[in-house]
């Protein structure tokens, strides 16, 4: 009888067996989860396309002078002008004076790029003649002025 509970309890070697491939286990898991998820964002990341000159609008996160409630504020302020690009990851922008205190190097996740109006792209359709139709209840309420 004293044998068999000798071999039912696990030695020091047992053990260190099962921490060891507990140990491998993990590192495999880890290693599998790493390469799931580079592939997925492979999949979905496209890398800045920023150059100098380019204008940017710029995440208020890192403003702190900005008078009134934040939610009142608009998420993006600019466009800044992109004085240099600080390797693949960090941007510098031209701040106006009002933002002087505040340092010009942005990452490029606070950052996108700023798309003019239409108007301002294409200024000669601007005032193209087109009417605005009246909605019907302003032409009935224009009626009972009469």
């Amino acid at each position: 009888m004293k044998k068999i509970l000798l071999t039912i309890q696990p030695t020091a070697k047992d053990f260190h067996d099962m921490c060891k491939r507990a140990c491998d286990t993990a590192t495999r898991c880890i290693a599998e989860a790493k390469e799931y998820n580079k592939q997925r964002w492979d999949k979905s990341h496209m890398e800045p396309d920023l150059k100098e000159g380019d204008q940017v609008l710029v995440l208020i996160f890192n403003f702190n002078n900005i008078k009134g409630p934040k939610r009142m504020q608009y998420l993006f302020l600019g466009p800044f002008t992109i004085i240099n690009l600080i390797g693949k990851n960090k941007v510098e922008v031209k701040l106006t004076e009002e933002f002087s205190r505040t340092h010009p190097g942005f990452p490029v996740s606070l950052v996108k790029p700023y798309l003019q109006t239409e108007e301002e792209r294409f200024p000669s359709t601007r005032n193209s003649g087109i009417r605005r139709l009246p909605w019907p209840c302003e032409e009935n309420h224009q009626g009972q002025e009469d």
